[in-house]
Formats: C-alpha cells, structure tokens, sequence
C-alpha cells in the first residue's frame, strides 16, 4: 500500500496496468512453475467467490470452467486446417462440396511433381490426381497420356535421348533451386523463427523458457508457405517435424484469446502441450501417437488434465483429418498397407539387427551433425546463408535426379518400400525371376519365393546408393543455418524486430521422414536377404518348420517398416510413442512386437554412444537453458560449490526491509541487470525474509509515481506488514510506501550442505528459477540460479559452461 492506505493491487487496477502484468516475464527469461500455479489458484478462488455476485458472474465462473475444452478444440480444427487448407475438391473426389484439403500435403505433392512436368490441360494436379481416371495410366503407376515432361511440352521428346533427359534433368534442378531459394528468403527476410524443425525450441519453451514470437502469427504464416517449398526442393527433410511448430503456433495463438491461458504462462504450456499433440496427429494421422509423442518427447509439466485435453484435441485433429482423406488412400494413416502373411519368430533376429544398426546410424548421425553445426557456429560458413542453401540444394538435386528412389519425395519412396509385392506390384522392387502371380495363385497363400531378377537387382544398387547418398547429405541439409552468432542479436524485418539465440536453421527442416526413409532403405534390403536366404538354405533349423517349402515366408515390405521405426528412434530415442506412432502410421497392430523389439535394440544400442537424442543435442547447443527432469544427477558435490557470489566474487546485491527509499531502490534498478533481490531484515543480521522480482519491483514503483504525487525520490520503503502512519507535515513531504504484498514470503530455500542432487530435483521437478541459500539460523549466504546449476552440470559433464548462454 502506498502511505495513504491504499492497497498495491488496487492501485495497479485503477491504473491503466493490470493485474496480471506483475509476474509476467522478459523474452529468453525463464517462468517460475510454482509461482504461475500460485497466481492461477489466486485468481480461481476469485471466481470462485464473485460466482455468487451476480448472473454475468456465474456465466463468467461457466466460461472459465470449460475454456480448456473450446481451447484444445480450437487448436485442434486449427492445426487440420493448416495442414489441410489447400485441396481441389472435384479431381481430389471430396464428398463434401466446397471441402478444402491439402496446404502442406497437397501442395507439397504438386510442387514435387511440378520438377517433373505437369498435367495437360490440369496444371493444378499433381502426377497421381492427373493419371487417377486415365485409360492409359501405366501398371507400374509411374505415369499416363496426360502427364506431360518438361521436355515434351517443350517438344524434344522424340528429337534425342539423351536430349531428352536433358531438359528433364535441368529443369529438375532449376525448379528445385527455385523453391529453395524463395523458402530461404522468405524465412530470412519476413520470419526468422519459421527455420528449422522447431521441436527443440518447443520443447525448451514448455519447460518454461520465453521466447518472444517463435510462436506467433507471422511464424506460422511463413512457415505453413515454406515448408512446402522445402520439401518440393528435393533437399533431404521431411514437413512433419514442422508440423509440430505449426499446431504449435496454433495453440499459443488461441490460448491468447482465454486470459486463464493467455496471462499465465505455466497454464499457456497446458495447450501448447495439447497442440504439440495435434500437430503429430494430423502429420501422421497418428492421434494416440500424438498423445505419447508429447508426454514422452516434448512436454516438461504433464498432468492428468493435459493428458485428456491432448487426447481431445489429437482427436478432434484426427476426426477431421479422416474426414478429408488428405493422403488419399481412404485411410486416416499416411502409409497404409495389409500383409497377407504374418511374421515368424526366426525373424525376431533381423528384427533385432535392424534395431542395432538403427541405433549405430543415429548415434553416428547425431555426432556428425552436432559437429557440422558446431563448426558452422564457429567459422564464417554461415554468414553467406542464401548461396549455402542454394548450393546444397543444387549438390542434392543433381545427385538425386539419376536415381529414380531419390529422384521422388522420400514419403512416396517410403510408401514404396514398406508394400508387399502381389499381383498388380509391377516394378522393379517386386521383380523375381519367375512368376510371382499365376492363373491359381490366390494372394491369401504365401507366394512361391524366386531368385532375384535383373529389375529387382538393379533396384537393389539404386538403393543401396540411394541409402549412402541420404545418410550423409542429410547431416548437411538438417545443418543449414543463417548465422553463427556468439550470443544473442537483433534481426530487423521489414515487420518485426526478432532476437536471434545462438543461430538458425535457413529453411524450415523436419527429420522425421529423412530419418525413416533411410530406414527404410536399410529394411529393405536386409528383407530381401533374408527373403533370399530362406530360398537358398530352405532346410536350414531356423525357419524349417516356419516356412512351406518353395513359399516365401518372408515380407521386405515388413522389414522397411521396421528400419524406419529403428533409425527414428535411433535419431530421437524415442521408444513407446514411436512404436504407436509406426503402428498408426502403416496400420500394422499385429507388428507391434517387430516394432517394439527393433525401437528397443535401437535405443539400447544408441544410449551405448550418448544417451541424448538429436532434439537434445540441438538444444544443448542453442545453449537454452533446458534443465532435462527426466535425467540423474550422479554426482556428489553441494549447494556451497554453485552458490553465488562465491569467494572473489562482489557481494551479494540485497533489499532491507526497512530503511531503504524509492531512490536507492531506482538506482538498483538502474545499475543492476539482477532478475531478482533477496530481501533481508538488515545488512547486519543477513536474515532472509524473502524474495522480490526486478519486474515486480518496476511495476510497483511506477504505479505509486503514477497514483500518489507525494511519493518521491526520498520516500521510505517498508517491505513490512505495517508502515509508519504519514506526518502531517507539508503538502509536498514525501509519503512512506509498503512494498510488503509484492515479496514472496516463502521462496525455495536450501542450506549451504544440501547435496546437489537434492538441489538439482527441486529445480526440475517444481519448475523454479531461483533458490536461496541459507544457513540454519536463516543467515542468507547466497544465491543458486536455473543457469547456475545448468553451468554446474556441463562443467561436470566436462563441456562449455559459458555455453548455457540466457538468463
């Protein structure tokens, strides 16, 4: 209260500030869990109580009480409606009329087959809608009469050969060149924080990290533009990583609309937690994945209620994602297939030794990448971020047009490699050389197994090229960054003002289908060889009894998808929410135990070279201040090895309680950067009291200068109970001003012996971002930070300790 009785928040509500403004943070500031919960209650139990007031009151408690619901169910039509904004409904067959389908999906395709050539007549349709009711579709799917190449529009199709090609070739490279550069300048100039997959930065964001409009409106806008762009450029990553940042966008912005969630950011993470859900959903078509995806890989605070709530907006994004059939196989699934044969157990150990390679390729990935980023961050590479892109984009394009497996999008390499050959396969892949179909095969009965044919071995060196070719270039391609900056920076757009941590991806990256792509590569592979070993050693003990003599009993198809869910987890070390995730995907459930066996061995055999994923790596990097709740700290030192100010350092800048004016506190203000100040009974005693926020502080001082003219430079401050009743001297004597309501009166208090591993778990599993460290008698001796046991922990672990680079 000021002098005159009046109290701080009711002078902060007669004033043009609210309420809500104290305890809102600065950007690349971390919240404070406790503290957020603290406030939400507070302003629960303020409904809870005006209920009874009046009518408009209780529609207002009603509004509030079911607000999480309307705004999961928003985020989650929202995060379709991205993904599926741009379709054509009468060559698409959408029942609905008017229905809209595609943006991300839809758009991708078409600018994908766009490098190839276009639909006569049709430009607006994509290869596969082009041929879908043509007379002349070719069996092998991979064209019709109506598809025209580049070279024949351009009338050299019939001239030469190798003329032909040609034309073909360079136009592939040229359109290629084309979307990447316009995705790199668009991101660079109009959004900086639309680059890169977005799921670190999201992850480090739920667990309390602010960082100004990496999720706003213009993120989402040019980030749902280019990750299209990027895609159809050939370049090796995948749109569904981004995706998550998009629902992710999609969630902040709605939660805006609800102060429950919009003024409190521990209640805000509670939706983006429920969008990081939906944005896995409607990329996959994955709703339960979803869910497990964002408990086990992104979110940091995940109770009971948001895991309800992530399941309805999973859900709702599901729901209509079925109903638009945006992968046009009449399934909610991205890869559907159906195997006429089940899987024996001889063959839980291929299962196995994919899940070991799995895991050896993601380890080797993720050191690889995170030391070409490292050497980018440190060397003048990235300052020329256009010609980089372009360079790699023309490197991938020219190396990929000659392989017809990398020459398409990696999901339709991927839809190919995960099907079972039957009777209308007709390509290369199910090539043997006899006859897999005759007048009295019925596809229901194992087919007869053959050697390997001319096309299938072919097949085989394009994919083995095509498996070398994506693992490595795509350590560069997920490494494309804008600038190398040592901290943070302030890129100005001709909208916004965005500061830049660290450094940026160039064009929006996702790794998820890359990653599965060379898995399923690698799955393939080994499918045929042991498809192949079974033909040649057909008595050998293992699969006697299991398999029919002269019938295959083994799926390539199945061992794809298994590779694919093996190298993912070996990249992300995810383990039950990818075996949901995969069985969702192909439809597979009564694979699940291949696919279970495989994601272990991967991260078991992973974990062996590091056990932290690629989104962990990435963020350890950024130097985000990511304090991990799931990980042990092993080690045996104290409170009083990390405390500040340690010995040499400046003594510990404090409040008294009493004694202190408005100016002394002002120049704190002025020549402190501090996020907060202890508050003492006196400089004698060093007896804690409690704790005051630096933005609190500012508030409280400005509204008192903005209420109460007699509030000045000499003022006392009381951070007591009760104040001194005013003089009644002069009309100009400064009034006294009580502070006491704005000090946390119980902060998270340790003594100087407390083990750091007690120390550790307080920071993590309640959220604080601050600790005081006192003696028994409450004698205040210093002060641990969330940064200050980050530096701890990486000096530990024998890295940087300047790395941890925020407040």
């Amino acid at each position: 209260t000021t002098g005159t009785g009046t109290h701080l928040l009711e002078t902060i509500n007669n004033s043009d500030a609210n309420i809500d403004d104290i305890g809102t943070y600065d950007d690349f500031h971390t919240i404070d869990w406790l503290r957020e919960m603290s406030r939400n209650r507070l302003r629960h139990r303020q409904i809870l109580y005006r209920k009874k007031e009046s009518f408009f009151r209780t529609l207002k408690g009603l509004h509030d009480a079911w607000s999480g619901w309307l705004v999961v169910l928003l985020v989650g039509l929202a995060a379709v409606q991205t993904h599926i904004l741009l379709k054509i409904c009468i060559p698409y067959k959408c029942s609905p009329p008017g229905t809209c389908a595609g943006l991300i999906d839809i758009v991708t395709k078409w600018l994908t087959d766009v490098k190839l050539g276009t639909c006569s007549g049709k430009f607006w349709l994509n290869q596969e809608s082009c041929c879908w009711n043509s007379h002349t579709a070719e069996p092998s799917g991979t064209g019709c009469s109506e598809w025209k190449t580049w070279a024949t529009i351009f009338g050299v199709e019939n001239s030469n050969t190798g003329l032909t090609y040609g034309v073909n070739y360079l136009l592939y490279i040229v359109s290629a060149l084309i979307f990447a550069s316009l995705a790199a300048l668009l991101v660079k100039m109009f959004a900086p924080y639309a680059c890169g997959s977005g799921i670190p930065e999201v992850k480090t964001i739920l667990s309390g990290f602010i960082i100004r409009g990496y999720l706003g409106k213009w993120t989402l806008l040019i980030k749902s533009i280019t990750a299209p762009l990027a895609v159809a450029s050939n370049l090796s990553l995948g749109k569904e990583g981004p995706l998550v940042h998009i629902a992710s966008c999609c969630g902040n912005i709605f939660a805006h609309l609800f102060p429950k969630y919009g003024k409190n950011e521990a209640k805000k993470r509670e939706v983006l937690s429920a969008a990081a859900a939906a944005g896995v959903s409607v990329a996959f078509g994955a709703p339960v994945g979803g869910v497990l995806f964002s408990l086990e890989e992104v979110s940091y605070y995940f109770p009971m209620k948001t895991l309800w709530r992530s399941f309805f907006c999973a859900l709702t994004a599901a729901f209509i994602l079925r109903s638009i059939n945006p992968f046009g196989n009449s399934h909610l699934v991205m890869f559907y297939v159906t195997y006429n044969k089940p899987w024996f157990l001889f063959e839980l150990v291929p299962f196995a030794l994919i899940g070991a390679l799995g895991g050896l390729y993601g380890a080797a990935f993720i050191h690889a990448n995170l030391a070409w980023c490292k050497f980018r961050k440190n060397s003048k590479l990235g300052n020329y971020p256009i010609l980089e892109v372009v360079v790699v984009t023309f490197i991938t394009a020219a190396a990929s047009y000659p392989n017809p497996y990398t020459r398409i999008d990696a999901s339709m390499m991927i839809a190919e490699l995960v099907k079972e050959c039957g009777p209308v396969m007709q390509n290369n892949l199910c090539d043997y050389t006899a006859s897999v179909v005759n007048a009295t095969f019925s596809v229901v009965k194992d087919p007869p197994v053959t050697p390997i044919g001319s096309g299938l071995r072919t097949a085989l060196w394009q994919l083995a090229l095509a498996l070398l070719f994506k693992g490595i270039i795509t350590v560069f391609t997920f490494g494309i960054k804008v600038m190398p900056l040592k901290a943070c920076a302030v890129l100005i757009s001709p909208f916004h003002v965005f500061p830049i941590p660290s450094y940026f991806e160039n064009v929006p990256t996702g790794l998820f289908i890359p990653s599965m792509g060379v898995g399923a590569i690698m799955g393939r592979l080994i499918g045929v060889g042991v498809e192949q070993l079974v033909y040649n050693y057909p008595d050998c003990a293992l699969w006697k009894t299991s398999c029919h003599a002269g019938h295959s009993c083994v799926t390539p198809g199945l061992y794809a998808m298994v590779g694919a869910a093996a190298t993912l987890g070996g990249v992300t070390r995810m383990t039950v929410s990818l075996v949901v995730i995969m069985f969702e995907l192909t439809g597979g459930l009564q694979y699940i135990v291949p696919l279970m066996a495989a994601a272990m061995f991967s991260k078991w055999v992973g974990d062996a070279f590091g056990n932290e994923g690629i989104y962990d790596g990435h963020i350890r990097l950024n130097g985000y201040p990511f304090l991990d709740n799931k990980e042990e700290f092993t080690h045996t030192t104290l409170a009083t090895d990390v405390m500040r100010p340690r010995r040499g350092d400046q003594p510990l800048t404090v409040i008294e309680q009493e004694g202190m004016t408005v100016g002394d506190l002002e120049h704190l203000v002025r020549t402190t950067k501090y996020n907060g100040f202890p508050v003492i009974t006196s400089h004698e005693s060093q007896q804690l009291i409690g704790y005051l926020y630096r933005r609190d502080l500012i508030l409280a001082l400005e509204n008192a200068h903005h209420n109460n003219e007699h509030v000045l430079s000499n003022s006392l401050v009381y951070f007591t109970l009760h104040a001194p009743t005013p003089s009644l001297g002069g009309a100009n004597d400064p009034v006294p001003l009580r502070l006491f309501n704005i000090v946390d009166l119980s902060p998270i208090t340790v003594t100087d012996h407390t083990p750091m591993e007690i120390v550790v778990e307080i920071f993590s599993k309640l959220g604080i971002k601050t600790s005081t460290v006192v003696k028994r008698s409450l004698k205040l001796l210093g002060i641990i930070t969330k940064k200050d046991v980050l530096r701890h922990i990486a000096q530990l672990n024998k890295q940087d300790p300047d790395s941890i680079l925020f407040n």
